[in-house]
Formats: structure tokens, sequence, C-alpha cells
């Protein structure tokens, strides 16, 4: 059992932590999961790193010389490695190890939506994947053994990195906190603040849970698209009213209020959004190894699978699953936050549901029907 995430720290609670904190400032969280116990050891992490369908990097360096190796790894290369300073990193370590799944019901005073993954990474004394920024919120809890994290300078797409391509590394970092975290320690980073992290010592395990951040191209690309394909091919520009201009080859102010109006009436489309929004939020990491992440229980979600709802209006929710959505009543509405939330089905929440929806839970590999 997984123990409670300790709010309050000090005069921290959980809704200060998200009114002063959250995308606003660090906040390191001493003691935040008292006697935690890491959800994997080092050779466990070392054997999913093994696995060709789970994504795996190992970085080796230091000071300004880095080197990415991508996995899947042997053992071989494994007994290689130099004996400090590198490190192993695995992705998504929630949708193979149900105690790594366990330890983001702590983080569900924020949306699921908002969920990204939770990342483990192995270090040998020294080891760190060097000076960086991340786009997205983190928190940083410390599974086994030490790391020293420093904090530093609010960076952007113009913060000068080193000639490194795959790791996107800092070229000047300056330290502004520096903290040493033992197990059951917690860091939180918001969006673009300098990090580095160093083991101190071997046998450092630090659990890294990430937020998923939808860039602005993302948004407007991926609506836009959505939305192209509801709209009929006769629906087009038009400017019933048109002046005689000087020169013809002028884009006139009033065709640019023309568009504007297009893209106004596309952004004042509030259910189009929260459709597009649901579907493309809950779309799985590796939507192929759905069926490689079902549970031990054919009454519990595949741990890969993505849930969310949203109230349309007194009568109707939208129902997102996988990257789809449907439609459903509202009083289907507590039946659909409590498998949400639990991501267990039970008799009474089968029959809540229907066999239509269960059919179509089975159909987006959310469950897996039984033998």
């Amino acid at each position: 059992m997984t123990p409670e995430l300790n709010w309050p720290q000090g005069n921290v609670s959980a809704e200060d932590f998200l009114q002063n904190y959250w995308q606003k400032r660090p906040l390191l969280i001493r003691d935040a999961l008292p006697g935690f116990v890491s959800p994997v050891s080092g050779d466990e992490l070392a054997g999913l790193a093994c696995e060709g369908e789970i994504e795996s990097r190992i970085v080796i360096g230091q000071g300004k010389k880095w080197q990415l190796k991508q996995g899947p790894f042997s053992e071989d290369e494994f007994a290689s490695l130099p004996p400090s300073h590198w490190t192993l990193l695995v992705q998504a370590v929630d949708h193979w190890v149900p105690e790594a799944r366990d330890l983001l019901n702590q983080f569900r005073f924020i949306p699921d939506w908002r969920l990204d993954d939770i990342m483990i990474s192995y270090a040998t004394d020294g080891g760190g994947v060097g000076p960086h920024y991340d786009n997205y919120d983190v928190f940083l809890l410390q599974g086994t053994g030490q790391r020293r994290w420093q904090t530093g300078q609010l960076c952007d797409g113009s913060t000068p990195l080193l000639n490194n391509q795959q790791l996107r590394l800092l070229n000047e970092f300056s330290s502004e906190n520096d903290w040493v975290l033992n197990s059951g320690d917690m860091l939180y980073l918001p969006p673009r603040i300098a990090h580095l992290g160093e083991a101190i010592g071997d046998n450092c395990i630090t659990i890294s849970v990430g937020f998923r951040a939808p860039s602005y191209g993302e948004i407007t690309s991926e609506f836009s698209e959505f939305y192209s394909h509801l709209l009929p091919e006769s629906k087009r520009y038009s400017d019933p009213n048109p002046q005689i201009q000087s020169s013809s080859a002028e884009i006139a102010p009033t065709a640019i209020a023309n568009i504007q109006e297009i893209l106004r009436e596309t952004a004042e489309q509030p259910e189009l959004i929260a459709q597009w929004l649901g579907q493309h939020m809950t779309l799985p990491k590796y939507q192929e190894h759905l069926e490689e992440t079902a549970q031990e229980s054919d009454r519990l979600l595949t741990a890969g699978s993505r849930l969310a709802w949203h109230q349309i209006n007194e009568k109707e929710i939208l129902f997102f699953v996988n990257g789809e959505s449907r439609k459903l009543p509202s009083k289907a509405k507590q039946a659909v936050q409590l498998l949400c939330d639990t991501r267990a089905l039970t008799d009474e929440l089968g029959e809540a549901l229907g066999d239509e929806i269960i059919f179509w839970l089975v159909d987006m590999q959310a469950f897996l029907p039984d033998e």
C-alpha cells in the first residue's frame, strides 16, 4: 500500500500548492511519502529496459560531454557501462508495474487529462542527464539513494543550448537552489525552470511524474484538422459586399476581418472544443500496447487506457475513452465518474452503463473480454 502524500507541508496544503506554486515556483517537500519504498529496483528497471516494447535510454556523461543511447538494451551493454556517471531512464513504468501506477493516485488533485506517465531512472554516482529544462510540470520523487537537485534560471526557446540535438542541454546553468533529496522526499518543478540532478553514490532511483502540456501549435493544428473533417466542402469564404480597390493586388483589411470572423466562429463552439480536447488528451501514449498492459483482473482497465468526461448541458455528457467519445444522458454521469476514478468495473457499474457501453469499452481495448 502506497502511503498518502504528506500534505500539508508546513503551511502548504494541496490547495495552497495549486494557488501559489503550480506553474509559478519550485517546491521541496521533505518526507512527502513517509516510509516510501521504490516500486522497482535497479535490476528490475534494467529488466524492463531489455524489453523491445518499452521505451528506454541511457545517458552517459558530465560537464559538457554527453552521450545518449536508445534501448532496448542487452545484458552485455549494461556490463560494458562505466563505473559511474551514467543514468538509465525508462518511460511509462506505470503501464507495466502496478505499484508504480498506484503512485498516480497521489496526484489526482490535478485533472487526469493533464497526467502523462511515470518515468523512473536509475543512476550511478554522479549520474544525471545534464542541465536542462522541460516544457511541462514535473514532480521528482526520490525512491532510493540520494540525489542532489539544483534549480536555476527561467528558460525559453531562445535560451542557448549545447551543440547536442538529442539531449537539448543548457549551455550555461546558474544555480539558485541546492537540495539533497532522500527516499520519500519530492521536488516540484514548474515548466521552463532550469534544473540539474546528480546522483550521490550508487543505487539512486528517482521517480518522475510528468504532466501533459500541449503546445499552442499542437492545439491549433490538431483542432483545425479535427474541425475541418466536420465541415462540408460547400462552406467557403464569401464577401457579398466587396468594394472597388485602387490596387487589385491588395489584400484589404475587410478580407482579414472576414477570416477573423471565420476563426472566431470556430473558437465559439465549446462543445466541439470539448469533444476534440477529450479525444485528443485521452489518446493512449502507446496504443499498440494496450492489450499487453491488461490487468490480472478483467474488471480493471488496461494500464495504458485514458478516460475522461465532460458535462455538455443538463441532459448530456461526453464520455472519452482512448481517443474516442460517446454522448450519454446525464443520468450516466455518476457511473462514468466512478469508473474513471476507480478504473474498475463492478457489477453495479456494468448495469448502470449498459451492455452497449461495456461492448464499446472492450472495442476500445479499455477492458479485455473474458477468455
